[in-house]
């Protein structure tokens, strides 16, 4: 948890908001609170595409002669009107309580008055001006106690789902460099084997165009043409599937489920939880997954319960939005034995500190962590300074294409110049 720092005359004197467009070219939230010493701290707001029903909301005007009705106006407003007065003159370094009167100032559970997007925007750039203030790396500023560690990427290669047009059900095919000794050496990694994908794709006559994550959106039919491609494609870069490179898989699986049961695109009829977890339990049998998120629906926590008894020893389940970065529903899923690992989306709460408090309580009861981006990001690289400062263990950003995402890959290389030829690199060891 970020520490209440004291010995600075520093005070908020001045907030303000705008409406600027993120990664699809949508209306989002960016955030400036500058303060008495001079320091600046600027935040923009990501967007989810797949966002479960337990997420905090984010304000949208509604006004469809305006981007479709997906305009923010109202949400700047919010924080021109009703933050920045709450605000002005406080301890920049109190984010804590900070963030506690931003919660306050919402008032519901959801922070659907004020938006999840001002919230954020705001308690986002009062960490960033309090890190420059203390002439601090905001990644050394966000620690508290923990030591600083340069997380596993965990990257996108092929998109399905809500974030690419096709008949893939599954979200998100993604790879590991296991093998990896360093970050730096791990992007090399991703970009030989993201690359030989691409070649692979070309030479079988698929579209290699990018879907929202920058991954390859090919029209391919069933999750097994992807992992075979992936696998191939580990081979062509030279590395050993399962060795140096292993696979994950984002199912998300809420947005295929219907009335207690999920219907995939390439089955006849919808099926019940057990034979989805036997269709994963058969893709972990054939293929280097380590990873499996969102395998059933957010809010079917008995099939939770057997998916994570039957395959929580052999892979990383990974709860995205069965948890919502939301403190309660991870307090039910430690208490119901249910997943072995939590990602962690800060839009999906609205503060730093809640965000920070989801991490550390995850830890705590022997979850793995994954710091994660969403479909509809920014250029704000806030996200590698938390994975950083909070030692999270892995990041999910995206792919290895389009400046929202690469501005995140290349602070995390510029912050393992600054920590050093030693700098700490989970690796492997991140994975629950």
């Amino acid at each position: 948890m970020i520490r209440t720092r004291g010995g600075s005359a520093a005070r908020i004197t001045r907030v303000w908001a705008r409406e600027v467009l993120d990664s699809r070219g949508r209306p989002t939230v960016e955030v400036d609170i500058g303060l008495s010493d001079g320091s600046l701290g600027r935040a923009s707001v990501p967007s989810g595409a797949s966002t479960g029903r337990h997420e905090a909301r984010e304000l949208r005007d509604g006004n469809e002669a305006r981007y479709g009705g997906l305009g923010v106006r109202l949400a700047v407003r919010n924080v021109i009107d009703t933050i920045a007065p709450a605000i002005i003159g406080r301890d920049p370094f109190d984010q804590p309580g900070l963030d506690e009167r931003l919660i306050e100032l919402d008032g519901t559970p959801d922070k659907s008055r004020l938006g999840a997007n001002a919230v954020l925007g705001a308690s986002v750039a009062v960490a960033r001006a309090a890190a420059l203030a203390a002439r601090m790396p905001l990644w050394r500023y966000l620690s508290g106690d923990a030591d600083p560690a340069l997380p596993l990427p965990m990257v996108n290669v092929v998109s399905g789902g809500l974030h690419a047009t096709g008949r893939l059900a599954f979200q998100d095919f993604l790879i590991l460099p296991v093998g990896a000794a360093s970050y730096s050496n791990a992007l090399e990694t991703v970009y030989a084997v993201r690359a030989a994908a691409g070649e692979l794709l070309t030479e079988q006559g698929l579209s290699d165009l990018k879907a929202d994550e920058g991954g390859f959106g090919p029209a391919l039919d069933h999750p097994e043409a992807v992992l075979d491609l992936l696998v191939s494609a580990i081979g062509r870069a030279t590395y050993r599937p399962g060795r140096d490179v292993v696979l994950a898989l984002d199912v998300a699986a809420s947005h295929f489920s219907r009335d207690g049961a999920y219907q995939l695109p390439d089955e006849p009829a919808p099926v019940a939880s057990d034979d989805l977890i036997d269709r994963l339990e058969s893709l972990i049998d054939r293929y280097p997954i380590v990873s499996l998120e969102d395998g059933l629906a957010e809010d079917d926590w008995e099939g939770w319960a057997r998916l994570t008894q039957r395959l929580g020893h052999r892979v990383q389940v990974l709860g995205d939005d069965l948890f919502s970065t939301n403190r309660a529903r991870l307090e039910r899923g430690i208490e119901a034995g249910v997943a072995n690992a939590v990602l962690v989306k800060m839009n999906q709460i609205g503060t730093v500190t809640e965000t920070i408090d989801v991490l550390e309580r995850a830890r705590a009861a022997g979850y793995a962590t994954v710091v994660s981006a969403r479909s509809g990001e920014t250029e704000d690289a806030f996200l590698a300074d938390l994975a950083v400062g909070t030692a999270a263990g892995q990041i999910k950003i995206g792919s290895l294409a389009q400046s929202e995402r690469l501005s995140k890959y290349n602070q995390l290389l510029r912050i393992e110049e600054e920590l050093g030829p030693e700098a700490p690199f989970v690796g492997a060891c991140a994975l629950a």
